[in-house]
């Protein structure tokens, strides 16, 4: 369980810090600014779970 938090929290963090990248590459949207908000608000989301999982199992 601990490697699966911590595979969670990676993932969160990247979506974090590369969200603008992923956005140009992987959606077309015609806002950027839409598609990096809720990248950004997914990958802080998950490193908070991950890093719940870490602390209570």
């Amino acid at each position: 369980m601990k490697l699966l938090g911590t595979l969670i929290i990676m993932v969160g963090v990247i979506l974090i810090f590369d969200a603008r990248q992923i956005t140009k590459k992987a959606f077309s949207f015609g806002d950027q600014n839409e598609g990096t908000l809720g990248l950004k608000i997914t990958g802080f989301i998950l490193s908070i779970i991950g890093g719940l999982m870490l602390l209570f199992i």
